[in-house]
């Protein structure tokens, strides 16, 4: 569940839900918008309907690893960003679970 809170008072201003392993979030105050990037890749953009009600208006399909978000809000766009990614190196004992290979860019 995404929770929206009200950063002057503390008190929660409505939830939404959205996918799993969210790494950022912004809220764009002129459009009433709230993102929500994550590793899957998918972008959920929580509108807000109330002072105290949010819902789902679209999960955006983007790359598997963009997770890191970034809003301009003078112009309302959204930027994610990734790498595309290769295979993980085999594990050892110092590294169990190692994490995917970033691939070079050779264009």
């Amino acid at each position: 569940m995404m929770a929206v809170v009200d950063a002057d008072s503390g008190k929660s201003a409505g939830h939404a839900r959205h996918w799993r392993g969210v790494d950022a979030t912004a809220f764009d105050e002129g459009t009433g918008l709230a993102f929500a990037s994550c590793g899957e890749g998918v972008l959920t953009v929580v509108r807000e309907e109330s002072p105290n009600k949010f819902s789902v208006a679209e999960n955006v399909k983007t790359q598997e690893g963009a997770r890191t978000l970034a809003l301009d809000d003078k112009t309302h766009e959204v930027f994610v960003v990734t790498a595309k990614f290769g295979p993980p190196p085999a594990p050892t004992p110092e590294q169990p679970h190692p994490r995917h290979s970033i691939l070079p860019d050779l264009s």
